[in-house]
Order: structure tokens, then sequence, then C-alpha cells
């Protein structure tokens, strides 16, 4: 990371710092089980993405003719999903009279062609809403199994060639009972501003919404072995040792990242692994 980025992030560490995130309205929310265990950070061949995380593991099953979700967008659809589900305590959800209007909301500027935003926007929103997703615990005593369908209805009625143009209908999204349940019951705070200033970077992103759920309970230094830390964050990283190395050095340089925005994050990288020390929660609990 140049030095003009961390400056920026630095700068807007600060803006979000100068206001509380609940009355600026930038407080928002992440749903528990994709802060345990994250989404592929890249493109995935076949139907099924696994994360662990201790006993806790993720399954994510796709559609073959759809693929799975990938990348920074669907983090950021899960925690607008997440955060109206738990402001508005609706299954049914509005998304927004255009497509710019929704996108502003993501902080993406729309953006036409093969590769521009809105492209790359409706394609990861089919492969999150098509996705299942399969939790299960086991720690060689207890199991436990839960199925849950994050979204079970969507009509996305926007013109991709309009962004800024009404549509004859509302687009909309009705969630997955079980998955309301779960968001709107044990939701993860985090700063919206927060997660938009950090958005190009997958990892980055969960290590931000992980360090503020740890943070909000930690009571004791902690290390956690890099080996556990890549087998929850480092999708696509092998377990070679080359491998291994990669990931640490990319999970330094983002968590640098993180803590330009989090600045009140304790935080040190030993040979070992990543030591936790008990910090000031990034959202405050009032």
């Amino acid at each position: 990371m140049n030095k003009d980025n961390l400056n920026k992030l630095i700068s807007e560490s600060l803006a979000i710092e100068a206001r509380d995130a609940k009355e600026s309205g930038a407080l928002g929310y992440m749903a528990r089980a994709l802060v345990q265990a994250t989404l592929p950070h890249s493109k995935v061949e076949g139907t099924e993405f696994v994360r662990k995380n201790g006993a806790y593991t993720l399954f994510m099953l796709a559609r073959s003719e759809v693929g799975l979700p990938y990348g920074s967008i669907p983090r950021l659809l899960m925690a607008w999903l997440t955060t109206e589900a738990v402001k508005t305590k609706n299954r049914e959800l509005v998304l927004g009279h255009t497509l710019s209007e929704f996108m502003a909301q993501l902080d993406l500027v729309p953006t036409g062609g093969r590769w521009g935003t809105i492209t790359r926007l409706r394609e990861q929103m089919v492969r999150l809403f098509a996705a299942s997703v399969s939790c299960t615990y086991d720690d060689g005593k207890r199991w436990a199994m839960h199925d849950v369908k994050p979204v079970t209805k969507a009509n996305l009625w926007w013109d991709p060639k309009s962004p800024q143009q009404v549509g004859l209908f509302e687009s909309t999204l009705t969630l997955g009972e079980d998955f309301f349940n779960e968001v709107t019951t044990y939701p993860i705070p985090i700063d919206i501003g927060a997660l938009k200033a950090i958005k190009r970077s997958p990892m980055a992103l969960d290590i931000y919404c992980w360090l503020t759920y740890r943070m909000s309970y930690l009571k004791k230094s902690t290390v956690i072995p890099w080996e556990v830390l890549q087998i929850q964050f480092g999708a696509g990283y092998p377990s070679t040792t080359r491998g291994k190395l990669d990931f640490k050095r990319a999970f330094i340089r983002e968590m640098k990242k993180v803590h330009a925005i989090y600045r009140d994050v304790k935080v040190s990288s030993e040979e070992d692994g990543l030591v936790l020390h008990p910090s000031k929660p990034h959202i405050s609990k009032k």
C-alpha cells in the first residue's frame, strides 16, 4: 500500500472518529455467520465453497449455471441486507426506485461495459441471491447443522442501460425466514463508512468485520495462529510453505488498511500468529 493510499485512509478514519456512527446514519450490521467464516475473495470454480473457523464451518452452495459469489460486492450487499433487515424489521426489502440510487447506497458509481460496475453488481447479486448456506458446528463431541437461504425471492426490474430511470415496478427481495431471524437477533455492528473506505479489498473488509466482532468481547490478549487465520481468511492460498508465507504477507498488508480506519484496535504480528489485545470497540456500545 503506497503512502498516498495510507494517508487517504487515515483522513477517512479521522472523519469516521469525528462523528458517532448511529447519529450520522453510518451504523450498519453484518451477518454473524459471515464474520466467523468468509466468502470467496476471487472467482471459484465449481459449486461449493468451504470456510472453517475452529469448530464452525460454513458451506456455500451455488447453482451450476450461476456460480458462487466472490469479491467485495457480495460483502457490501450482505452488509446492506443485514442493515436493512435490522432497521426495518421486515423480510421484504425495497432496493430503491433506480439502479443508481441503490448503487449509491453501496458507494458504487454506475459505469457500463463488460467490466463496468453495473455489470459486476448484477452478476454478483444473481450469484449471492441464488446461493444457499449451510452452517455446521463440530467440536468432536457436539454436532449441529443449520441450512439457510439468505434470499428466497428477488425481483430486479432496473434497466442496466438507464441506471437513473425509474422502473415501472420497484426492485425488491425477500429474505429467508431463518436468515432474517439470525441477522436480526445476532447482528454484528459495523461502521458503514469504514466499510466503504476499504471496499476495494475483500480481505480488508473481512478483517475489519472480524476484529470489530472480536474486540466487542475480548477480555485478554489472545494469539491466533497464522494457520488458523489462513483457514478462515486465506481463500486461494495453498497450504504449502510458500502459500503460507504469501498469505501472511497479504494479511499483514491488508491489516494495515484496517488499522488506518480502526485506529484503536491493538494487534501485533508475531512469528507464531496475530496477537489480539483488548481494544476499544469500533462501534460504541451505547
